[in-house]
């Protein structure tokens, strides 16, 4: 169930929505959900309203900030994602759980354009989405730890390379939703098998400990404890004149 953060909304603070203020921000919600699904989360402000048959006004006074659009229109899917990651962390079989995980936010990603986005993204404004967000990475972290522990899973694998994972699955995402979903689903099974210990290459190592932070994937704050390292970077060369 979508979280109802009507409360938090401009004008809403004074008390419940009238009906048709209500109805408004559920269409500016739908419109936003659809959108993003579609473009990602970059569509402007201006495409929802209009989509949504508002005005941008109308727009601004229920949802303040682009996050605060975003936290609202993803709110579901985060839930669901973090239920479908915890019942993968729930199987015995730790591989089993670190596959099922990964396949299904990539599942949920090549339906829904703006997911990955949104799941990568620094939202400062969006503190229920980064909690959400890091619940996810946190149970993710378990099951690696758990994996690379009973010798399935390579031991220099870390959850900056789930990042890419996500990012290497966002290339399939503009064509047709089955299609998508099909070509995610083997992309995810050779992404696995590589993963696997008992199939171990030596590959490049990260160019640093904030992989996502070079990347622009992440602020300095999102994921502390999970995406973050706790190695200083080093510092930069100053470049030749």
């Amino acid at each position: 169930m979508a979280r109802d953060l009507s409360h938090q909304r401009g004008d809403d603070d004074h008390g419940p929505l009238r009906s048709d203020a209500r109805q408004n921000r559920d269409r500016i919600v739908e419109a936003a959900r659809r959108l993003f699904a579609a473009r990602g989360v970059d569509v402007p402000v201006a495409t929802v309203a209009r989509h949504a048959g508002v005005g941008v006004a109308t727009l601004y006074r229920r949802f303040p900030t682009r996050e605060a659009l975003v936290e609202q229109a993803f709110a579901e899917e985060f839930a669901a994602c973090t239920a479908a990651v915890r019942r993968a962390a729930a199987d015995p079989d730790p591989w089993q759980g670190f596959a099922t995980a990964v396949g299904k936010v990539c599942e949920m990603q090549s339906v829904d354009r703006g997911f990955g986005a949104a799941f990568l993204a620094a939202l400062p404004q969006s503190p229920h989405l980064a909690q959400e967000r890091d619940q996810v990475f946190a149970v993710l972290g378990d099951l690696v730890r758990r994996a690379q522990a009973a010798g399935s899973l390579r031991p220099d694998f870390t959850l900056d390379d789930l990042a890419l994972v996500v990012m290497a699955n966002s290339g399939i995402v503009a064509a047709a939703p089955e299609g998508a979903r099909r070509a995610s689903r083997r992309l995810v099974g050779y992404l696995l098998s590589g993963f696997r210990a008992d199939g171990l290459e030596p590959i490049p190592p990260a160019a640093g400990p904030g992989l996502l932070e070079e990347l622009g994937l992440a602020g300095p704050g999102v994921g502390a404890g999970t995406l973050r390292r706790s190695a200083p970077r080093a510092p930069r060369r100053p470049s030749s004149p």
